[in-house]
């Protein structure tokens, strides 16, 4: 496992601001939402499939707020008819080379993929902005406010790529496991 990006503490702060409106009532998220459809997160990709859809791309790492998650979400999840699951390592606070390349596949692969990371997935919603197509959802979730919908667009891309670019470690690298080149 290599670590490629490393948040520090001082950009915690801006990674609370949400990347797009706040909602509660996951239908009305759902019906607005474009292609591929991701989620980031085991309580969104829940919600998500309690509402009768599989996301094309779902992070989750049986875990929120730092507990282990209920066996109904759990279970909920694990027993969804995704098409493809992939396990990936991540630890707190990190991107890893496996965490972005599996990423990236998800999105290459046919039908619904699942990745299970082995570690926290938090920080995934960033680079599954970055490297969504334009007009996809990505939506993840707020603490203790609701599923934050970002549409994929190349300024909320720029706004990702730039606290990318700030964290420790290696940008060029994430990027090219991203496949964004130079973006």
């Amino acid at each position: 496992m290599t670590t490629v990006l490393e948040l520090q503490p001082e950009l915690r702060e801006a990674l609370k601001d949400p990347f797009g409106p706040i909602s509660t009532d996951t239908a009305a998220v759902l019906a607005v939402a474009g292609s591929p459809l991701v989620t980031v997160g085991d309580i969104v990709t829940y919600h998500v499939l309690e509402a009768g859809t599989v996301p094309d791309v779902a992070l989750v790492d049986e875990r929120t707020k730092r507990a282990s998650v209920d066996d109904e979400i759990s279970t909920t999840v694990n027993d969804a008819s995704f098409t493809n699951v992939r396990t990936v390592v991540n630890p707190p606070a990190t991107l890893t080379a496996d965490l972005l390349t599996g990423l990236r596949g998800a999105f290459d692969e046919t039908g619904t993929t699942l990745v299970r990371v082995d570690g926290e997935e938090d920080l995934a919603a960033l680079p599954a902005i970055a490297v969504a197509p334009d007009g996809a959802s990505v939506l993840y979730g707020q603490p203790d406010e609701g599923i934050v919908h970002v549409t994929a667009a190349d300024d909320i891309r720029e706004r990702v790529l730039s606290l990318l670019d700030r964290m420790d470690g290696d940008t060029d690298r994430a990027r090219e496991l991203l496949g964004l080149g130079d973006v």
